[in-house]
C-alpha cells in the first residue's frame, strides 16, 4: 500500500490486531504506545517477529499533544484506539477518563487539522446508545450516557464531528460493537468466563445475566477498521460494525461452560453488579451501512471467534489472575 499509518493504542488488545492486519495488507505501521518504563509494549510484546520489523515503535502518552503531535509527523492516515475502556474503573476515576478520552482525541483532531492529515479514524463504542430504545441499532440511535466512560466516548466523538464539519477534517468514527478475542483484558466477560473454567473453577463469577450483546470476533473488527479507512465514501460518516445478531451473557456463559465444563455453575457477583440506571440491557447492532459503504463482511462466525478464544486462552492462562476480579 506504501501509506504511512499512525495506531494510537497499538499495545492494546484491538489496536494489536489492527496493526498486525494493517502490516499484512502492506501498510508502513507507526504504534503508538503507552510510555512506561520498562519499555513494555504491551501485547505487541508478544506479536510475531516478522510482523514487528515492519513496526515503528512510539512511546508517549495520548493526554500530551506535544507527543501526539510529534507522533503524527508524516502519516497519512491516523487510526485513533488509544483509551481507557473498562467501565466499572470509569465509577471511581471518571477523570482519568476525561483526560484520556476526550482530550486525547481532541490532540488528536487538533494535530491533525494542523499536519493536514488525509485521514483519521477515531474509535467509538456502542456503550454511546446505552439501552436499545429500538433494534437493530443503526447510527441514528440516540445517545445515553449510562457511565463516565460511555459519555466520554460521546464527548469525544462529538468533537470528532465538529471537527469535521468545521474544518473539513476528513474523519471518520468507527463504533465497534463488543469485541472479543484473542489478547483481551480479563476485565471483559468472555475471557473472564474461559479463565475461571480453565482454571478449574467449578463457581463461575459474574454480574447481570440477562444483558444481550451484539460480539464481533476482534480479527472482523480489525478487518472493519481498514474497510472504513479505505474508502472514500465513509469519511464524515459514523458507521457500525455489528453482527446483527444478539446473545445474553446467561446464554454466552451457558455456551462457554458447555464446551470446558459442564459441570461448573454460575454464581451471581454483587461486585461485578452495575448500578442499576448504569446496566445496559440490550445491544444488537444494525451492520447496514458499514456494508453498503465499504466492502466489509464478516469472516467469522460466533462459534468460530469462541473456538480461537478458548484454544488461544488456554495457551496464554500466565496472562491472567483468575482469582483477582480485573475492572
Amino acid at each position: 500500500m506504501g501509506k504511512k499509518v499512525l495506531v494510537t493504542g497499538a499495545d492494546g488488545f484491538i489496536g494489536s490486531h489492527l496493526t498486525e492486519e494493517l502490516v499484512k495488507k502492506g501498510y508502513d505501521v507507526k504504534a503508538f504506545v503507552y510510555y512506561n518504563s520498562f519499555n513494555t509494549w504491551g501485547w505487541l510484546d508478544t506479536m510475531p517477529e516478522d510482523i514487528m520489523k515492519h513496526v515503528e515503535i512510539f512511546s508517549g502518552d495520548i493526554r500530551d499533544p506535544n507527543g501526539v503531535r510529534t507522533a503524527m509527523r508524516g502519516a497519512d492516515e491516523v487510526f485513533h484506539l488509544a483509551a481507557l475502556i473498562a467501565i466499572p474503573f470509569s465509577y471511581h476515576s471518571p477523570d482519568s477518563y476525561v483526560d484520556t478520552n476526550i482530550k486525547g482525541t481532541l490532540n488528536v483532531l487538533q494535530a491533525a487539522r494542523d499536519l493536514e492529515t488525509s485521514r483519521v479514524l477515531i474509535t467509538s463504542t456502542s456503550e454511546v446508545y446505552g439501552t436499545a430504545q429500538y433494534v437493530p441499532i443503526d447510527e441514528k440511535h440516540p445517545y445515553q450516557g449510562q457511565s463516565p466512560y460511555s459519555a466520554t466516548k460521546i464527548g469525544a466523538d462529538r468533537l470528532a464531528e465538529s471537527f469535521y464539519r468545521s474544518f473539513n477534517l476528513p474523519v471518520s468514527i468507527v463504533r465497534p460493537f463488543n469485541t472479543y478475542g484473542p489478547r483481551q483484558s480479563a476485565r471483559a466477560v468472555i475471557p473472564t468466563i474461559i479463565t475461571q473454567l480453565l482454571a478449574g473453577k467449578d463457581e463461575i463469577r459474574l454480574g447481570s445475566l440477562t444483558p444481550t450483546r451484539d460480539f464481533n470476533y476482534v480479527k472482523d473488527t480489525a478487518h472493519g477498521f481498514i474497510s472504513i479507512a479505505e474508502s472514500e465514501r465513509t469519511i464524515g460518516q459514523e458507521i457500525n460494525i455489528a453482527t446483527k445478531r444478539e446473545i445474553s451473557i446467561g446464554d454466552l456463559a451457558g455456551e462457554i461452560i458447555s464446551q470446558i465444563n459442564p459441570h461448573a455453575h454460575i454464581v451471581c457477583d454483587e461486585e461485578r453488579l452495575r448500578p442499576e440506571k448504569s446496566e445496559v440491557n440490550r445491544l444488537l447492532g444494525d451492520n447496514t451501512k458499514i456494508m453498503q459503504l465499504t466492502d466489509w463482511r464478516m469472516q467469522y462466525t460466533f462459534e468460530e471467534g469462541i473456538a480461537e478464544t478458548i484454544a488461544w486462552i488456554r495457551d496464554n492462562m500466565n496472562q491472567y489472575k483468575v482469582d483477582c476480579y480485573n475492572i
